[in-house]
């Protein structure tokens, strides 16, 4: 792939909390930057030949997260891309060290009250499922979010629509760029 001035020469990889956006974020934000777009989520899926949901109920999470491990380590050797990583996938040090060697990680934050309602209108995510979203999102965010804050970027993307987070990335990796580069 041609690098552009924009397009960094490193995966970028999206984490954060369920329903923050990282994959449609990251699908318009490939677009801008004209990098390919993989989401973890997806690629384990594929992997495992079912989806997520059915992982968690016949092996557990702990599989689940042994094969999100694996894939996020073999996209990661791949060339650069935008990476949509799960809400946990952060949490693993393997993965972590990993996305910090190989990527430029971005923490996409909302409020919890903005995910929840979000999180609340699919049905799709296992560690949410027959529970109070609201009191699971504030959960893990307590729990989560010192682990988030390791992320090279933050970007806050509140409730607006999701070319305002673009566009507010693409502010933060050219801030960085320039840094790196004075």
């Amino acid at each position: 792939m041609d690098s552009t001035p924009l397009a960094p020469d490193k995966t970028i990889a999206l984490v954060g909390l369920s329903g923050v956006g990282k994959s449609s974020i990251g699908r318009r934000l490939a677009a801008a930057l004209g990098m390919p777009f993989r989401d973890a989520d997806a690629e384990v899926e594929a992997a495992a030949g079912c989806d997520i949901s059915e992982i968690f109920s016949q092996y557990g999470e702990e599989a689940f997260r042994d094969g999100e491990r694996r894939v996020i380590a073999r996209l990661l050797a791949e060339p650069p891309h935008v990476l949509a990583t799960g809400g946990g996938a952060f949490l693993n040090p393997e993965t972590r060290r990993l996305i910090k060697e190989k990527a430029i990680s971005i923490w996409l934050k909302a409020d919890v009250d903005v995910l929840a309602r979000r999180v609340a209108r699919k049905g799709n995510r296992p560690l949410l499922a027959g529970k109070d979203a609201w009191e699971v999102l504030r959960a893990q965010a307590r729990d989560r979010y010192p682990t988030y804050a390791e992320a090279d970027i933050a970007v806050e993307t509140g409730d607006a629509v999701h070319q305002e987070a673009v566009t507010a990335i693409l502010k933060a990796l050219a801030r960085r760029t320039a840094e790196a580069s004075s």
